[in-house]
C-alpha cells in the first residue's frame, strides 16, 4: 500500500494522546489505593489532560487532510453498525470530551470523595470520569486497529497483532512523555512512569518483532494464476494494461526498493525500542528532563517510520495486475 502521511500522523498523534491519558488514569488509580503519593496539585492531572487533548486534536486535524471533501466528514459516522472506521469516528470525540471534562474538573477543583473503604482506598468523582475515559481509550485503540486487522485480503494486517501493536505503541509513547512531564511536575512519580514505560517498550519490541516474523512467513492466497483464472504454471506480466498511471498504480504500492524496505524495518525497530529504552534509563538515573524528552522524540520519529512501514508492507492483491509498468 502507498502510505498516506495524514493517516500516519492521525494514528501516531492520537496514540500518544491515548497513552498520556492512560498514564494519568494509572497514576490516579494507584494513588486512590495509596500505592503512590496522592497528587493534590490540579496542575499535574489538569495539565496532563491538556497535553493529551492537544495530541488528540492534532490527530483529528491530520485526518482532514486525507479527505477529499472534509465538509462531509460527519457522514463517516453513519455506518457505525458495520464499519470500524465509523466507530473510530464516534469513539475519538467521545474520548476528547471525557479528557476535556477530566481536565476541567481538576483545574476548577470540581472533585469530591464519594467513597472511602476501611483500608483507606478512595473513590473520587474525577476517578470515575477517568475510568470512563480509560474505557473510551481502549475502545478507540480497538477501532483504529480493527480498521486494518479486519481486512482479510491484506494478509499482513489480518492478525490480532495489529490491534495489539497499535495499543502498545500508543501506550508506550504516552507513558514515555508522561515520564518527562512527571520529572517536572511530580518528581515522586517519575520513576513510576519510567518503569512502566520500560515494561511497555519491551512488550512493544517483542510483539512487533513477532508480527514481522509472521509477515515474513506469509503464504499469499492470491497468485497470478488465481488473479487471471488461468492454471498455467508459467505466466509473466509484461505491461500494466494501459499507457498512463491511475489510482491503481499510485495508491496501492509504495514505489520503493526492496533494499529501502529492509533498511526501514531495522531503522524503526531501533528507534522505537533499544534507543529510547537506553535514553529513558539514562534520563531516569540523571533525572534529566531533556534526556527524557529526547527519548520521546526519538520514539515518535520511530513511530512515524514504523507506521509508514506498516502501510507499505501490506501487499494488495490488485498489484498482481498493476504493479508492473
Amino acid at each position: 500500500m502507498h502510505p498516506a502521511f495524514s493517516v500516519i500522523f492521525l494514528t501516531t498523534l492520537i496514540g500518544v494522546g491515548q497513552g498520556i491519558f492512560l498514564a494519568l488514569f494509572t497514576g490516579q488509580s494507584y494513588s486512590a489505593v495509596e500505592l503512590l503519593p496522592t497528587q493534590h496539585s490540579a496542575n499535574f492531572y489538569g495539565n496532563g489532560a491538556i497535553i493529551a487533548l492537544l495530541f488528540l486534536i492534532g490527530g483529528l486535524i491530520a485526518s482532514f487532510f486525507h479527505l477529499g471533501h472534509p465538509e462531509r466528514a460527519w457522514r463517516a459516522a453513519s455506518q457505525w453498525r458495520t464499519s470500524w472506521l465509523s466507530r473510530e469516528v464516534i469513539a475519538l470525540p467521545i474520548l476528547m470530551g471525557l479528557v476535556f471534562i477530566y481536565g476541567v474538573m481538576h483545574h476548577m477543583g470540581w472533585d469530591s470523595i464519594l467513597l472511602t473503604t476501611d483500608k483507606g482506598a478512595k473513590l473520587s468523582l474525577t476517578l470515575i470520569v477517568a475510568t470512563l475515559g480509560m474505557l473510551a481509550t481502549f475502545a478507540l485503540f480497538l477501532c483504529t486497529g480493527m480498521i486494518y486487522a479486519c481486512l482479510k485480503f491484506l494478509q499482513e494486517w489480518y492478525s490480532p497483532l495489529t490491534v495489539i501493536n497499535y495499543t502498545l505503541y500508543g501506550t508506550a509513547s504516552g507513558f514515555l512523555l508522561m515520564t518527562a512531564f512527571a520529572n517536572v511536575s511530580a518528581p515522586d512519580l517519575m520513576s513510576f512512569y519510567g518503569i512502566w514505560s520500560m515494561i511497555i517498550i519491551i512488550a512493544v519490541f517483542i510483539t512487533r518483532f513477532a508480527s514481522l516474523v509472521r509477515n515474513a512467513r506469509i503464504k499469499y492466497k492470491s497468485t497470478m494464476q488465481t488473479a487471471l483464472g488461468v492454471r498455467h504454471t508459467k505466466i509473466q506480466q509484461k505491461a500494466m494494461g494501459f499507457m498512463g498511471g491511475s489510482v491503481n498504480t499510485r495508491d496501492f504500492f509504495h514505489h520503493t526498493s526492496l533494499m529501502f524496505m529492509r533498511n526501514m524495518k531495522w531503522i524503526f525497530m531501533l528507534l522505537v525500542g533499544p534507543i529510547p529504552f537506553v535514553l529513558l534509563w539514562i534520563g531516569m538515573e540523571s533525572q534529566s528532563t531533556s534526556t527524557l524528552l529526547t527519548a520521546f522524540v526519538v520514539m515518535y520519529i520511530g513511530l512515524i517510520a514504523e507506521r509508514w512501514f506498516f502501510f507499505a508492507q501490506a501487499n494488495h492483491p490488485q498489484n498482481l495486475y498493476y504493479q508492473t509498468v
